[in-house]
């Protein structure tokens, strides 16, 4: 501990990103590093587990390094470890829990395992001072799409989730077959931003009445068709109309079951969180949404969207406030539940 302060060191490698970050009584981050992967999966089109892992080891303590360094302090001054155990890629997950847990033993320091749904969420509370519980998130990433009903800074009740793709999934599908570069949402964002949103009328899968669930396979499907129906009548497909188009279909789904989760359930906050909660078109018509209905929108910057450290950071800092630390057995859950 330092002048007063209880400092964690959280780690990240659940997918592609290597990340560190420190973080002063959970809520401020000293520093939040992250290296990326995606040069080095693009040409593969998509994440491949084994290179992500690879890449992990080479970058994992480097990384913390220059996360101590930015925040001005040794590894003397760190009081938690907190690291990302779950859902995610196993092998990546592995090597920050085994960084994490060699870093614990060697310094005598408490460790936390972190779930990362969890600790997305948890990214709102780093920007907004306000924020506490209750409220209801809106996690959206490329493997997840959930409405989670937060009723405690560790109580969380997921109220409805994809049956299918999640929607960053979506998107990165939907790229691909535009022959739009990886990673797919950014780029379908990029590419909407000079389309019309109107020129094609891609379904919006709604479900059953009242159902909090989400499914967006039908629309990415329907990309694929509509594609391949213009280009067997020889015509031209304008990319960036097929891109807003579709994206439009799934902000309407995601800004509509959201709103009507908070009315079920009576949440007057909501939070967005996860990847795609960068999203500009998703941002924009949520805020307006919310606005429309009295609902307090809490988004945290696009940087705390996408996978990084200091958000695990926070959710270890709540977790071991009311739980205590983890085992040094502690596993990686590729599969871990919400």
């Amino acid at each position: 501990m330092k002048d007063g302060h209880l400092l964690t060191l959280a780690m990240e490698t659940s997918c592609d990103e290597t990340a560190a970050a420190v973080l002063r009584d959970g809520r401020t981050a000293l520093s939040n590093v992250v290296s990326s992967q995606i040069d080095v999966h693009r040409a593969f089109g998509g994440v491949v587990p084994e290179i992500a892992s690879r890449c992990h080891l080479e970058r994992i303590n480097a990384v913390a390094d220059r996360a101590l360094a930015d925040a001005g302090i040794g590894f003397g001054d760190v009081d938690l470890i907190g690291v990302t155990q779950g859902p995610g890629l196993v092998g990546a997950l592995l090597i920050g829990l085994a960084t994490a847990k060699a870093y614990a033993l060697a310094l005598g320091k408490p460790i936390v395992g972190v779930h990362h749904i969890k600790a997305h969420i948890c990214a709102a509370y780093i920007e907004h001072a306000s924020l506490a519980p209750p409220f209801l998130a809106l996690v959206v990433s490329g493997g997840h799409t959930d409405l989670v009903r937060v009723s405690g800074y560790n109580a969380y009740t997921v109220l409805g989730r994809t049956r299918d793709d999640a929607a960053g999934e979506a998107f990165d599908k939907a790229a691909r077959a535009l022959g739009l570069p990886y990673p797919g949402g950014p780029a379908i964002d990029d590419a909407a931003q000079n389309g019309d949103a109107r020129a094609v009328a891609f379904k919006r899968a709604l479900l059953e009445k009242d159902s909090l669930d989400f499914s967006f396979s039908g629309v990415k499907t329907g990309v694929l068709n509509y594609l391949n129906t213009e280009r067997q009548a020889g015509r031209a497909v304008k990319v960036a109309d097929v891109a807003a188009s579709f994206r439009e279909s799934v902000v309407e789904v995601l800004v509509a079951k959201t709103l009507r989760a908070a009315e079920m359930h009576g949440e007057t906050q909501v939070v967005m969180a996860g990847g795609v909660a960068a999203n500009s078109r998703l941002r924009a018509a949520m805020d307006e949404a919310c606005r429309a209905k009295g609902l307090r929108l809490y988004r945290p910057s696009p940087a705390l969207c996408t996978d990084n450290a200091a958000m695990v950071g926070t959710a270890a800092y709540f977790k071991y406030a009311e739980e205590g630390a983890d085992d040094l057995d502690l596993d990686a859950f590729p599969n871990l539940p919400l």
